[in-house]
């Protein structure tokens, strides 16, 4: 049986009252791609920031196998800094601070090395982060809603990314995503979360059937898995 790269469990995440996260249980398995869905204020990016040390648990365990990155939501580049400086911050080690491979993977990013971050479009900021994150040479990526305000073309070219890097690397994903459609569609199996609960979990097949989940997030049936992606 694989091993799990990624264990969440009886997570709880408390800002002073409130809490964000009530026992929140999951895994990610090694090569293996998930999804995390939920609408807005359900705690995903709570949960992403917990694994990656951003905010401290209440109580629970949180155990990474491997080298975690993290694409945070909204980017979080630094704006007055190029493109070439936002991914060499992504090396964890000195010696790994060669950007040339992301820029063959996003070659759109290949012409806008030297400009400043602030000046590129919503899209290419979003490919900078994602970039940057590979920069660390995970062996896991936590994905914070990367198709959030992009074009559709964006979106499939990094989208398309993600499964290249999954299926020629083995790399582990975890995709939190309010775009459950694209999510279920890349995914093997998926975890609903809904106001700090995990609320439905399964293969994606499973949970895309369901005719209460594809009507809250799919606005109706979807089909299994179609590949489109790769």
């Amino acid at each position: 049986m694989t091993e799990a790269i990624v264990t969440v469990e009886d997570l709880s995440v408390c800002y002073g009252s409130a809490t964000a996260l009530d026992r929140v249980s999951l895994t990610v398995k090694r090569g293996e791609m998930v999804a995390l869905i939920g609408p807005n204020g359900a705690g995903k990016s709570t949960l992403v920031d917990a694994m990656s040390g951003v905010v401290r648990p209440s109580s629970g365990r949180i155990e990474v196998r491997g080298r975690l990155a993290h694409v945070p939501e909204g980017r979080q580049l630094f704006p007055d800094l190029t493109v070439d400086d936002n991914l060499r911050l992504g090396a964890c080690r000195a010696h790994d601070r060669d950007a040339s491979w992301v820029y063959d993977l996003l070659p759109d990013l290949a012409g806008a090395r030297r400009r400043r971050a602030d000046t590129l479009s919503g899209g290419q900021q979003q490919m900078v982060a994602f970039g940057r994150a590979l920069m660390a040479q995970p062996d896991v990526l936590a994905i914070d809603e990367l198709s959030l305000g992009l074009s559709p073309l964006v979106v499939r070219t990094l989208v398309r990314t993600v499964v290249q890097l999954h299926d020629a690397r083995g790399l582990s994903v975890l995709l939190i995503e309010q775009n459950a459609r694209v999510a279920l569609d890349i995914c093997s199996r998926g975890y609903v979360l809904e106001a700090g609960r995990i609320v439905a979990q399964g293969s994606s097949a499973e949970l895309a059937a369901s005719a209460a989940i594809a009507t809250a997030y799919l606005g109706g049936e979807i089909e299994e898995p179609t590949g489109r992606w790769a």
